[in-house]
């Protein structure tokens, strides 16, 4: 398509930059284009929002769209493939070209199936057809034939719909193809035809964003003359623009039509104005604006002082700046940043330090935090009076409230090598170095360092994996710095792998980079990799420092490597260091969660002796080996330590604490360290309350047990397994059954899933009350989940259903928990005895009997005598005879133990 803008005299349309495309054109300036719909399931366009129904035999003409797009879609457009689409014999019926072009992509295709069904039918296409091939174009963005179909559609009475019209504008917009949009509206307009208000609005706003002043005004025009009604927005938008490219008569044409309309201007136009006629030089017209909309009732915002103050300082017109903002402070408590940059800029253009300064001084006292604009401006006045050592001042002063950028430092580089201070000089490149502001290694180290502690791998890996070598070459911190952040993100192979480049680059690993390693492997469960790299850094020749011995020693206990965290104590002394405070945390935390409590005392008192000065983490790894070692005296005695020493109490330790207390029932000092804690506003979490639940449980007090839950619940906070196990096992222990179980249907309710032990105690709690069926319920819901009972609970259930007479089901369970290396108890033996004597199967009840006295394991009399009765039935007559003997012994025994 040819189309050339000579036809618009006067107009010159420049070319467009290829990144003029701004994506939210579209949804600013235009209304809602029609979509597509379906046809057989596969997307097809709608024209005007209306997908039209086939008339006639549906079913036939569907099936000759099918067949018809499956011989376009065979190849290309040739004598061979019309001759297949003649084939048919009958001439295409206008319902099954509008079929087959709703169905088509392609504009070359639909172009020349439309040419092909013209000459069958020798008919001209009905205005939906012509609309659709119109669509096909606009999507496809293809506009070779447009102009002659569009010449066709006018000599046929018909135009494109409003819809159509919009598609093809605002798929040239999406395709930066503002050019061919203009050419496309000038077409239309050649033809007569109307094309839609937002296909105009949405080309407007598209070349506003390039700054294309002329073909916005012949657009703006083109809807006048349609009849369109333009808004105060269309105007402000063509304004804008005009007034940015310098060209105010236009501007001020723009103006007095708006008026000539009726229009009002609103407060945006009036900031627009004020702005840019502002930096058009054209001072005295902002002002008339300014004065001008308080008379139209409109009142200045912040927007507006702030574009007025800044056209007056440009200006050197300083006075009336500073009246203005005076008369802003006076509307405005506090004004924005923005004015005050505005004003504080103003002084210091004039080389007002003083004024500049104090302003900035009074927004700090208004509590407004001045930007780093602000402090620029002051620097650059500054140096202009050659203030070396205040400018220096006030840059300290700006770290408060501002961060340095890339222009502050330029500022004082330059000020310092003027003065000849190049030392100082070097010395600010090398912080802004720091602080990642200009582009060498330092600068990439600084980004790869914030992203991956940001948890941003990906962008950091994309900046290390497109570094120019010519540039800028990564050192051993770079390498560093993405190793520790993907070890610590759980990406341990990703880690390695740059570890193996760092050594391929000739970069030599420090012990940071193989702290970094180890801490990461073991964190990840894999310790035997952990391992490796320790012995790859003593392979080295790289000697570790105390923190990536205690960082081992952490991991390695960790891993419930206890022996060898204990060599590794010693290890730390055989490299020539002295154990610190951190590494004695460490061996008493792992000590004690290996169950080794005991050690902790000893410990303690080594680290005393060797002047260790305890921080929080030692003082709560001591605290809690105490409590777990049965010394809360000591631990308490610590806690007081700890804050006289100015070291406040964490949740931590006061969770230690409390549990100690708690479990050996001293549970009023524990409850008053619980109150202490919250008063000293301590965040106590789950673990505490659960401590007090399960310490009140544990010795009857349901009430308060039930208070502390509740208060949990009420903290917001959300109890976990243990800590429903805690009130369920005080529950069934004071038989409160009924209880226990609205409890186990609070914890489904809350979402805590029930774990082995709950299902344990819900068990033994019912054998407790003989409610063994229901017990057995329980056990098999335990099995099907997947649960794997502890020996009390197949103790419990064993001796359960051999009471309640379920005797098979109590063998097969005995019998099952033995094969799996379970060791029956002597209550799990009597309940299986009796079970089998009531049951008259008295000699696997005296086989029992036989392996009860091979363990050791007490008869009880009341047994005996079900068994010995069970055999006389069952005329086992020498079987009874041992029993009768063995109940007599037992007898004796008693009388004895009675007697004496």
């Amino acid at each position: 398509m040819k189309m050339l803008l000579a036809q618009n005299k006067g107009l010159i349309f420049r070319s467009f930059p290829k990144g003029c495309y701004i994506s939210s054109i579209c949804k600013k300036f235009s209304s809602s284009c029609n979509g597509s719909s379906e046809v057989d399931g596969k997307a097809v366009f709608t024209v005007d929002g209306v997908n039209k129904k086939f008339t006639g035999n549906n079913d036939g003409i569907r099936k000759g769209v099918d067949d018809v797009c499956c011989i376009l879609e065979s190849g290309p457009w040739g004598p061979t493939l019309e001759n297949s689409l003649s084939a048919f014999g009958e001439k295409p019926l206008p319902e099954l070209v509008i079929g087959v072009l709703k169905r088509l992509k392609d504009a070359s295709a639909a172009v020349n199936y439309f040419r092909w069904a013209e000459k069958q039918t020798e008919q001209v296409h009905c205005p939906e057809a012509y609309n659709l091939l119109v669509m096909i174009m606009a999507r496809s963005t293809k506009f070779d034939h447009l102009e002659h179909i569009l010449e066709e559609m006018s000599l046929h009475g018909f135009g494109p719909s409003s819809n159509v019209s919009i598609e093809l504008v605002a798929n040239c917009v999406k395709s930066r193809k503002l050019r061919e949009a203009f050419d496309i509206i000038q077409t239309m307009r050649k033809f007569k035809f109307r094309p839609a208000f937002s296909a105009y609005t949405i080309l407007i706003g598209a070349l506003s964003e390039v700054h294309e002043p002329d073909p916005m005004l012949i657009l703006f025009h083109q809807m006048q003359e349609l009849g369109y009604e333009v808004s105060v927005h269309l105007f402000t938008t063509l304004i804008r623009v005009f007034s940015r490219e310098g060209r105010v008569d236009a501007a001020l044409s723009l103006l007095d039509e708006m008026k000539s309309h009726s229009l009002d201007a609103d407060i945006v136009l009036y900031n627009v104005c004020i702005d840019c006629f502002g930096k058009a030089g054209k001072v005295d017209m902002s002002w008339k604006f300014f004065h001008e909309m308080k008379t139209h009732g409109l009142m200045p915002d912040d927007v507006t002082y702030t574009s007025m103050m800044g056209v007056l300082c440009k200006a050197n017109r300083l006075d009336e700046a500073v009246e203005l903002f005076e008369q802003l402070e006076q509307i405005r408590k506090v004004p924005c940043a923005y004015a005050y940059n505005t004003m504080i800029m103003g002084y210091g253009s004039a080389g007002k330090f003083d004024e500049a300064y104090g302003l900035l001084e009074r927004q700090k006292a208004k509590g407004s935090i001045p930007s780093v604009i602000a402090y620029n401006c002051i620097l650059t006045c500054l140096g202009k009076k050659r203030r070396v050592e205040e400018s220096l001042r006030i840059f300290e002063e700006m770290k408060r409230d501002a961060a340095p950028n890339l222009p502050t430092y330029n500022i004082l580089i330059d000020m310092l090598c003027r003065e000849g201070k190049l030392d100082a000089a070097l010395k600010l490149r090398d912080e802004m170095e720091r602080a990642g502001l200009f582009p060498n290694v330092l600068t990439v180290n600084i980004m790869i360092d914030r992203l991956c502690k940001a948890q941003k791998l990906d962008e950091a890996c994309s900046i290390f994996e497109g570094l120019d070598s010519k540039v800028c070459t990564p050192n051993a911190i770079t390498f560093s710095s993405l190793i520790d952040g993907l070890g610590k993100c759980g990406r341990v192979d990703d880690a390695y792998r740059q570890y193996e480049k760092m050594l391929d680059s000739g970069h030599v690993p420090g012990v940071i980079v193989y702290t970094s390693l180890i801490r990461s492997f073991f964190k990840c469960g894999r310790k035997e990799d952990g391992h490796k790299i320790y012995k790859e850094m003593v392979h080295a020749g790289c000697s570790p420092d105390l923190t990536l011995l205690n960082t081992y020693m952490d991991c390695v206990f960790k891993a419930g490597e206890t022996e060898k965290g204990r060599a590794l104590f010693q290890d730390i002394k055989g490299h020539g260091f002295i154990p610190d405070t951190r590494s004695y945390s460490i061996l008493i935390h792992g000590l004690v969660k290996a169950g080794l409590a005991n050690e902790t005392y000893e410990l303690f008192y080594a680290m005393k002796e060797q002047g260790c000065v305890l921080d929080t983490h030692a003082y709560n790894a001591v605290i809690d080996g105490f409590c777990k070692s049965g010394k809360v005296n000591k631990a308490y005695q610590l806690l007081e330590e700890m804050k006289v020493k100015g070291h406040p109490p964490t949740v931590v330790t006061y969770g230690s604490v409390i549990d100690g207390l708690a479990k050996i029932d001293r549970l009023d000092e524990a409850y008053m360290l619980f109150e202490e804690a919250k008063s000293n506003g301590i965040k106590l979490n789950v673990v505490v309350y659960s401590s007090l639940i399960d310490g009140f449980g544990k010795v009857g007090r349901i009430d308060e047990a039930y208070l502390i839950m509740e208060e949990l619940m009420q903290k917001g906070l959300t109890p976990n397994v243990y800590t429903w196990n805690c009130l369920l096992d005080a529950l069934v222990k004071t038989e409160e059954i009924s209880e226990a179980f609205v409890c186990f249907q609070s914890m489904k309710d809350l979402k805590c899933s029930p774990n082995q032990i709950t299902y344990s105690i819900l068990i033994n709690g019912l054998c407790r009350v003989r409610k063994f069926n229901k017990a057995f319920v329980f056990w098999q819901e335990m099995q099907k989940l997947g649960f794997k009972p502890n020996t009390i609970t197949y103790t419990t259930m064993i001796s359960g259903l051999a009471k309640a007479g379920n005797i098979s089901e109590a063998c097969g369970l005995f019998s099952r928990f033995k094969a799996n290396g379970g060791i029956p108890d002597s209550a799990s033996y009597n309940a299986m005895i009796e079970g089998l004597s009531s049951a008259n199967k008295a000699m696997d009840a005296y086989s029992l009997f036989e392996e009860t006295r091979l363990k050791g394991y007490s008869i009880n009399t009341k047994t005996c005598v079900v068994l010995l009765d069970a055999l006389h039935k069952a005329e086992c007559l020498e079987q009874a005879a041992i029993v009768g003997a063995v109940l007599k012994e037992t007898a004796k025994s008693q009388h004895a133990s009675r007697s004496s």
